[in-house]
């Protein structure tokens, strides 16, 4: 399996309009981050784990071939506003969305030309799979098990496939999601900043899920500019604890 990050900052991105700090100004590269998504390959299986504003941006250096399945974690812009751009992936047939219902309805209202009876041409064409918390479900043959997350009150969802799970935006991981997360190699998890914030994991609670979890390893995603500077904050993680960044690319 491969994992490429095709973005690790916040909604807002990194470098933030407006904003002059260390973070925003440097030339790091790791430091410049588009809105979170990653890329999965399982052989000639690829499966996209949500699809922000910046997602023709961050597919332009990826084969075109076809995307087997989005899996989307809610519907907040950051993770959905990039679903207009598969249009041109509709070439090969419908993509498959899956979701939780509350997201697949928010999709039908922000993108009602989508699923409307007469579409007119070149709109992108969506088949809508809804999932459920509890059932394992399966894209070419791949199992993926959902999990049950709070994004503060909003239930979203995180994706565990085969030793890989990916978990974002996440306040609070409910007690009986932890048996879905046993025996990781790899475990990407929301960090938004070093301060505490209402619907995100800080960097402290973020450490503390994952010295629970246990991972083989664990990257950091959806990281704010408040987080700090990629170099320096990796020399304060433990070990086998990196902060994600847009590029990266690991093999599980």
């Amino acid at each position: 399996m491969r994992i490429k990050f095709l973005g690790t900052g916040t909604s807002t991105g990194i470098p933030e309009i407006g904003c002059r700090c260390d973070v925003c100004t440097s030339n790091d590269t790791r430091n410049r981050r588009l809105r979170a998504s990653v890329l999965v390959t399982i052989s000639d299986v690829r499966l996209l784990i949500d699809c922000g504003p910046d997602f023709r941006q961050q597919i332009m250096d990826e084969p075109f071939r076809p995307i087997d399945g989005v899996l989307l974690t809610h519907e907040h812009y950051d993770h959905v506003g990039g679903l207009d751009d598969l249009r041109p992936f509709s070439k090969f047939g419908d993509v498959d969305i899956y979701s939780s219902p509350i997201t697949l309805d928010a999709l039908k209202v922000r993108m009602p030309y989508s699923f409307s009876e007469h579409k007119y041409p070149g709109v992108p064409s969506l088949t809508l799979h809804e999932v459920n918390e509890n059932n394992l479900f399966q894209i070419k043959g791949i199992e993926i098990q959902p999990i049950k997350l709070m994004h503060y009150r909003l239930p979203i969802l995180g994706y565990r496939i085969q030793n890989f799970a990916y978990l974002t935006d996440v306040k609070t991981i409910p007690e009986d999601e932890y048996s879905k997360l046993e025996n990781l190699d790899v475990l990407v998890i929301d960090a938004l900043r070093t301060s505490e914030h209402i619907a995100h994991f800080s960097l402290n609670e973020a450490l503390e899920a994952v010295s629970r979890i246990m991972p083989g390893k664990t990257y950091l995603i959806h990281l704010s500019h408040q987080m700090g500077l990629h170099e320096e904050v990796e020399k304060r993680l433990p070990e086998n604890v990196f902060l994600s960044y847009d590029g990266l690319e690991i093999e599980v």
